[in-house]
């Protein structure tokens, strides 16, 4: 058996896939990867199922050798490179790491959440049905801790050589995070919900995989801060008795007494997970029919991905690229002079 080991990485690295679910009923969260996309881009450039946990890195990459056979890897999300003994990997292209290799997957870049995915995933032992870490509880992940330097992770059997590249670029809708007003939206002042939905909001540093403080104008509650305790989803914007909105993410707790002024739409909510600290933020209302048919094109797009990728034939590292005549039969610019 392969085992993929860490020679070095940030302190929020974790192990991270769809979730857990059925049990939040018992208080536990349902956890997962902060962009379900980029997991199932890297995910599916291994040709992996798309929900299969992978290596999630928060803001810091990390070091990774291998031991006991090659590896197939992919990185995705937050504009993170991944290079193998110095040779950067081109975006969205999977790659072989040989035995005594080292990988090295950069820094974020335009985000926050990156992933690493390996051909086969990893044979650690699932928690309720799920790998994903959720810290608070120590949960799942790797002896229910992150990731750290000298830790291995077995590697299940990889039955595929295949490696693939996506050609389109992992974009986002622009403009502001949609939301659906509720479920406790009464709970507010008319001028409350205005300037919630046309004032604008800065992450703050409060930020981490269970929720994103935001900064900026307070808003105004009408009956109150407190309510009867009800349950959490992804998404929830909490209002507390300082006036300043929470938005609850993978990590939340499962059950919560402030007052909700409205939800992240879940199409919308990785490109709000991926948003660093100081950036600026803003909300706009949208209906049920808009909310199911964005939450439907992600679905699709996550569906449809195997269809679109490339087969990789030969290296695509930036060094094979620049040293390849790519433009096949031009050796000349200038004409060759007719024979007289």
């Amino acid at each position: 058996m392969t085992d993929l080991i860490v020679k070095s990485c940030g302190p929020m690295t974790t192990l991270q896939d769809r979730g857990r679910f059925g049990y939040q009923r018992f208080g536990v969260s349902p956890s997962g990867a902060m962009d379900m996309r980029a997991l199932a881009l890297a995910n599916a450039l291994v040709g992996n199922a798309t929900d299969m946990a992978a290596i999630e890195f928060m803001n810091l990459g990390g070091a990774f050798t291998c031991e006991g056979g090659d590896l197939r890897l992919a990185v995705a999300g937050a504009g993170a490179t991944l290079s193998i003994e110095g040779h950067t990997v081109a975006p969205q292209t999977a790659a072989l790491l040989r035995e005594g290799e080292t990988a090295q997957v950069s820094p974020t870049r335009t985000g926050t959440f990156t992933y690493l995915a390996v051909g086969g995933g990893f044979a650690v032992a699932p928690q309720l049905g799920s790998l994903s870490l959720h810290l608070r509880s120590r949960l799942g992940g790797l002896n229910g801790e992150p990731l750290k330097a000298g830790d291995r992770l077995a590697c299940a059997p990889d039955n595929s050589a295949d490696l693939f590249h996506d050609p389109q670029p992992l974009s986002e809708v622009e403009g502001p995070i949609r939301v659906m007003l509720g479920p406790q939206d009464d709970y507010f002042s008319d001028t409350g919900l205005r300037t919630f939905l046309e004032e604008e909001y800065t992450i703050s540093p409060q930020a981490d995989r269970m929720g994103l403080q935001l900064s900026g104008p307070q808003i105004e509650h009408a009956r109150g801060f407190n309510i009867v305790s009800d349950g959490i989803v992804a998404g929830h914007i909490q209002v507390p008795g300082s006036g300043l909105p929470i938005v609850l993410m993978r990590d939340r707790q499962t059950a919560g007494g402030y007052p909700k002024i409205a939800t992240v739409i879940s199409a919308d909510l990785n490109r709000f997970a991926q948003m660093r600290p100081g950036t600026k933020v803003r909300f706009t209302p949208v209906e049920r029919e808009e909310a199911i048919a964005a939450a439907k094109a992600v679905h699709d797009w996550i569906e449809t991905l195997a269809a679109r990728l490339v087969p990789v034939r030969f290296s695509l590292t930036t060094e094979h690229l620049l040293s390849t005549n790519l433009i096949g039969g031009v050796v000349s610019a200038t004409p060759e002079k007719p024979t007289l």
